[in-house]
């Protein structure tokens, strides 16, 4: 019996809502490094497959495919879950780019796996896969100016001019992370990223 290929070596996932009037806020910035990634890559992420928006991409002789779900933030997991089925990957071969409260602008962290830590959109994915075993990069977005300010008005905000200037930065680190993660690991991912400055 012949089995079928998998259709991908490495599934990069960058977490966001859809829609204009997310593009900029806080909880986008996954859409941003994984748009990115595409741009780096010689391709463009405008096909509708997935419960997303995906594009193949060539990285050296690995296949990619570079994924940004169309479920809104809490259901992220659905569209994950069915570009994992599709390329038949385990959860160590999906890399997800995601907003992180607990570091500042500018920052980043690398992390082979993990829980949700307060992420809804990390808590969906979790739940699909039935894994925490994923990698993941999480890129600062600062946090809540105050205890009592609500969450969900935080992260769907847009960043300040001041925050703005320190995202290319960290943003293109973001991208490269997910690229030296596939091509040398976790470890070395975080060797090389984790406590860079903007």
């Amino acid at each position: 019996m012949l089995f079928r290929k998998p259709a991908c070596d490495w599934l990069v996932v960058g977490l966001g809502n859809p829609g204009d009037n997310y593009a900029r806020t806080r909880h986008n910035i996954g859409f941003r490094a994984v748009d990115l990634l595409a741009k780096d890559l010689g391709v463009k992420i405008d096909r509708a497959k997935f419960r997303g928006l995906y594009a193949q991409a060539a990285y050296g002789e690995k296949k990619l495919i570079l994924l940004k779900p169309q479920t809104f933030m809490n259901s992220s997991g659905l569209s994950v879950m069915d570009a994992a089925h599709y390329c038949k990957l385990p959860p160590e071969r999906i890399i997800v780019i995601f907003d992180d409260i607990s570091l500042d602008v500018g920052r980043m962290r690398v992390r082979a796996e993990g829980s949700a830590g307060g992420h809804n959109g990390i808590k969906s994915i979790i739940g699909c896969l039935n894994s925490q075993a994923f990698p993941r990069v999480k890129l600062g977005v600062g946090a809540k100016p105050h205890p009592d300010y609500d969450l969900a008005a935080w992260v769907l905000s847009n960043f300040t001019k001041e925050e703005e200037k320190l995202l290319s930065g960290v943003i293109e680190r973001g991208a490269q992370a997910a690229l030296e993660i596939i091509d040398n690991g976790v470890p070395a991912a975080a060797a090389r990223f984790n406590g860079s400055r903007p």
